[in-house]
Parts: C-alpha cells; structure tokens; sequence
C-alpha cells in the first residue's frame, strides 16, 4: 500500500518508533477588525509579519480571515506551555503590528461566509475544488491537541477508546453559542457546523487494528475519495505524518489557561489509556451511536446538560462525567507532570467554559456584539500590545 509522501509501512514504523506522550497544540483564531470585530481578510500579510517572529509555525487555515499556530513538537506539557504561550504573545503582537487584532473562540458571532475568500495554496485549492459549498460555509475555528502513542495496535486501541471521551472533552471546550447574528442555543456551534459540512467528520471507528485503518485510508486515496491522509477530518485520527494521535474535538479557547488544561487532559486520558493497554486490562469501546448521542448532547447543552452512562443506561450531569475522567486519569497526571494544568480543568467545571461566559454575558446584556467583545478581551495574552478597540 502507498500514500501520498509516506507508504503504509512508513507511517506504521513511524507510529513504531513514537516517543510516548509527546504533545503538541494547534489553535485556529481570528483576524479582526479591531474597531468593528467584524473578520478582516488579512492572513497573507500577518503571516508575513508572523513568520519573522516564529516561522513555519504560523500557517494558513482555509480561509484569509484566520491563522493557524502550533507548537513544537513538546516532552513535557511545561515546555508546551512555554512555546504557546511565547507563540499567542508573537502572534499576537504581530498583529498589532498589522493593525489587526486576534480572537480565540469556536464561531464568529455575525461574520457572513459569504464575504469570506479561501486562501490561494495548492492544498485548499484542492479543498475548494473538491468540497465547493461545504467549505465555502465553514467559518469554524477549533484547537488540535496532537498526543503520542507508541506501537501501531497501541495507538489503535486508545484510539478506539478515547473516542467514547469526545462529548466530554467537547463539553467542557465548547466556545461558540453564536453565529450569523444569532444566538443558536447550542453550546458548540462550531461542531455542528463542521462535521454537518464536512465529509468524512465525525467519530471514527472502531477499527479491528492497524491494517483495517489503513486499508481503509489506502482505499479512500486509490477511488480518488481523498489525495492525502490529512483529507479525512475526524474529530479523533491517526496523523501518519506527524506519528501522533490527533484529537480536534475542541472549539478554540479564549484563555490560554484553558487551551493548556484540554490538552493537559487530552494527554493524560491516553496515556492511562495505554498503561490500562500495557496491563492487559479490557479498555472501553463504545459505538459509534451511542457516542454520537452523546456529542449531540455536548455540543447542544455543554457543561449545562447530561451525558449517558451507557455502562448504567443512566443520565450523568456532564460536570460529573468530566469529573470522572480527571479522576480516572489521576496517575497518568501524576507521572507526567500534569497536575497544575488539570486543576484548572476541575476550575472550568466550577467556572464556567467559554459558551457558559458568553451566554451569560449576552443574557446580561442582549448584545451579541458585547457578549463578543468580552471574548476578544479574554482572548488577549497578558502583556499583549493588542487591545479590541470596539466598545460594545
């Protein structure tokens, strides 16, 4: 079997030859207006400012109204920490430098993707070519932690079992309660944008081992379903050029407190995961519809609403779900250093996620401009020259 750049026994060797638990982070965000807050097509122009600060590391997404920053690849969430903290700072004092600002949040609240324009590079030509209208609607902007799992039937069997951990993860990052002007009363609209949108979306899986999924990818590159892996968009994947396990199930987080607690949490549910894996312990696999009825739950109420307990048959508050997973996980955080970051997980529980802050501040107020604004500003690094000027 041959993928594009990398054959399948080159990326199952890749997978091979993983240092465990690695972590990287990618955040999609915004390019405002700084007086309107309405998105402004200027991608070209802060990558070329961007790239003089942190190079490669500052990448086009789709469309010219957002860009894309990623860490190194990072051994330790504290030097993960370091880089996307230094990155957002970069980033954010380049656009300044532009006369544009930044927000980190799942939606824009009124932007119309009809006054949107994809950026002209060989793969999202492809991207337009191929999908039309389902790409031209996608004004989504999400947070990827990329986490890795050492051995290919490893990988495949935490990848099988942190599916069923998805609508926890999206309910404790959901950040988008608007879009085109309205207040949507989801809690993600971002998610339900995306993979309605989108082909190939969704949860994945399960997969019976390395070989079904990569058949599975050899079959979709040899009908011309797709050119390259990276062309399937589940929230949870193999990336068989990165050698991690990418888990996109998050909105963008307005706090880089935040960002870092998810990705935190991300790592840790694998890495107890694979130690379960290495025990010999029976890991759980849920199907694809019991899953998907919760992350319709998760993406319609949040940290408002209930998970099913599919193991009970019992609705389960999704705070106390979530908790349950940062229990469940504890060692794993423990080994890897993890502690500080999942504390402020347990904080988002008690305080409110991005969608429970802005709705809160939208039902305060009845703008949704405002409630937008006040995204924006928490969206802001600490010492960033970059300041929304809009007085909503």
């Amino acid at each position: 079997m041959v993928w594009k750049r990398y054959s399948t026994q080159q990326a199952a060797a890749r997978f091979d030859d993983a240092n465990d638990f690695t972590v990287g982070v990618e955040e999609e965000f915004q390019i405002l207006d700084p007086d309107s807050l309405a998105l402004t097509s200027r991608f070209e122009q802060l990558q070329e400012i961007a790239h003089r600060r942190i190079g490669n590391f500052a990448r086009g997404e789709l469309i010219a109204s957002e860009i894309e920053v990623c860490t190194d690849i990072c051994h330790s969430m504290a030097s993960a920490e370091a880089d996307l903290k230094a990155k957002r700072q970069d980033l954010f004092n380049s656009a300044t430098q532009l006369g544009v600002t930044l927000a980190a949040t799942g939606t824009h609240p009124f932007a119309d993707w009809r006054d949107q324009r994809i950026i002209d590079t060989p793969h999202y030509r492809v991207i337009d070519e191929r999908l039309r209208y389902c790409a031209w609607r996608n004004l989504t902007f999400g947070m990827h932690t990329h986490v890795s799992v050492r051995g290919r039937e490893r990988l495949i069997a935490v990848l099988n079992a942190m599916r069923g951990f998805l609508p926890h993860l999206l309910a404790l990052s959901a950040n988008s309660p608007f879009s085109e002007g309205r207040y949507t009363y989801l809690h993600s609209t971002r998610t339900q944008l995306f993979t309605k949108f989108f082909p190939r979306c969704g949860i994945p899986g399960p997969f019976k081992d390395w070989n079904h999924y990569a058949g599975l990818v050899e079959t979709l590159m040899s009908t011309n379903s797709i050119s390259e892996p990276t062309q399937i968009w589940w929230s949870i994947r193999p990336h068989p050029l990165l050698g991690t396990l990418e888990i996109r199930i998050c909105d963008c987080q307005s706090d880089v407190e935040d960002t870092l607690a998810l990705a935190s949490l991300t790592v840790a549910l694998a890495a107890a995961l694979a130690a379960d894996y290495d025990a010999g312990r029976l890991l759980p696999v849920l199907g694809t519809h019991e899953i998907e009825e919760n992350l319709w739950r998760a993406l319609r109420y949040g940290l408002d609403g209930k998970l099913v307990d599919f193991k009970t048959k019992r609705e389960v508050a999704a705070t106390d779900a979530a908790k349950r997973l940062i229990d469940y996980s504890a060692a794993a955080q423990v080994s890897l250093g993890l502690e500080k970051y999942i504390r402020r997980a347990a904080g988002i529980l008690k305080h409110g996620n991005g969608a429970q802050q802005q709705i809160r501040d939208f039902e305060r107020t009845g703008d949704i401009a405002a409630a937008f604004h006040n995204a924006v500003r928490r969206s802001q690094p600490a010492g960033s020259q970059a300041t929304p000027h809009n007085n909503a």
